[in-house]
């Protein structure tokens, strides 16, 4: 096993990345989502909690200090003063509770983005074995997830003492004070502990995110010989489409030889070059390049020229130019429109073809 993991020294690639996302194992870390949570908390503490307070505290100032003003005559009208009373409390409610559903929501989507798996919830049997979950429990990953948790608890007990320190001599006077004051001595020491929590959570959630990332990226590296694989077959096998080549190149040397008696002038090299022209004034804005060949196919080509009593003209510049420029079934670029309609026409004149 440890050659195995001796052996795996490339990173990832797409492909694999991609594989793993699709079975569910992608970065996620709860640190973020804790984080994400504890700052939520934190903004509604300070912004929001306030005037919600103080809309259910109007709303209940009449049932605590003066409830005789409230009528009710049966034990029904009672009930719906309540249920009203309930109801608006649960609507104003609503606003701290939707505001951190929200932000769970985003926390888990900026990291694993928009994903289906139900690869992580479907049943497996072997997950039931006792043994196996001790193994996870105190396997090196369990371990340092515990000592994560003691950590993170250490830290805030720590956060807690110094808060609260500097807060300590105002503790006995709180009797003395009025109930807005106390609440609003309270509401301070409640922010400046969640900010310091908060804070100190948001730097633990970066480092876990990262080294989740880093775990994950070192578990999917892969050896070369599996980058190698992979990359054959996503591009295919270099046989394989070597053998598609020669198969295509030979079907678009049958193509041209079967063009080559259609042809009006081959020009040649002599004997390393041959390219076969075809024109009608009629129906062509240019000359075509039907087939062209070096060596054995250009010998051929000229072969089928003699046979088909085809005109032949030894021109090397022309022969190499069309050769190098111009591709099958093509018209001739007007760079050596001159070159070939002098060809053109002298094979033309020779055949009687040459209109005034």
């Amino acid at each position: 096993m440890a050659e195995d993991d001796d052996s795996k020294t490339e990173q990832p690639t797409g492909k694999r990345l991609g594989q793993a996302r699709e079975e569910g194992d992608i970065v996620q870390s709860h640190e973020v989502k804790t984080a994400a949570m504890l700052t939520a908390i934190t903004l509604l503490v300070w912004f929001i909690l306030p005037p919600v307070m103080l809309k259910i505290s109007s709303s209940l100032s009449i049932l605590l200090s003066e409830p005789q003003l409230i009528r009710v005559g049966t034990e029904g009208e009672l009930m719906s003063v309540m249920r009203g009373l309930a109801g608006h409390m649960a609507l104003l409610m609503l606003i701290p509770l939707g505001f951190l559903l929200l932000t769970g929501l985003i926390a888990s989507f900026a990291q694993t983005g928009w994903i289906i798996s139900f690869n992580k919830i479907t049943p497996d049997i072997s997950k039931l074995n006792p043994l196996k979950g001790f193994g996870r429990i105190f396997s090196l990953p369990g371990l340092v997830e515990f000592g994560k948790s003691l950590a993170k608890v250490a830290l805030v007990a720590v956060l807690f003492f110094l808060v609260l320190r500097p807060k300590i001599e105002a503790l006995p006077l709180l009797p003395t004070m009025d109930l807005p004051d106390i609440l609003r001595f309270l509401h301070q020491i409640l922010i400046r502990l969640l900010c310091t929590i908060a804070g100190a959570d948001i730097v633990i959630a970066a480092a876990d995110y990262l080294f989740q990332r880093f775990t994950m990226m070192k578990r999917l590296r892969m050896t070369k010989q599996e980058v190698k694989d992979e990359h054959r077959q996503s591009e295919g096998d270099p046989m394989v489409k070597a053998r598609l080549r020669g198969l295509r190149a030979q079907r678009i040397r049958q193509r041209m030889m079967l063009a080559v008696p259609k042809a009006d002038v081959v020009v040649t090299n002599p004997t390393h070059y041959a390219c076969a022209l075809k024109y009608d004034p009629e129906t062509m804005n240019a000359p075509l390049l039907i087939a062209k060949g070096q060596d054995l196919v250009a010998l051929r080509i000229r072969e089928l020229a003699e046979q088909h009593d085809i005109s032949i003209v030894e021109n090397p510049p022309l022969a190499r130019a069309l050769y190098a420029a111009v591709e099958i079934d093509r018209e001739i670029p007007p760079e050596h429109y001159k070159a070939v309609a002098e060809v053109i026409s002298y094979v033309f004149r020779l055949k009687g073809k040459l209109r005034r």
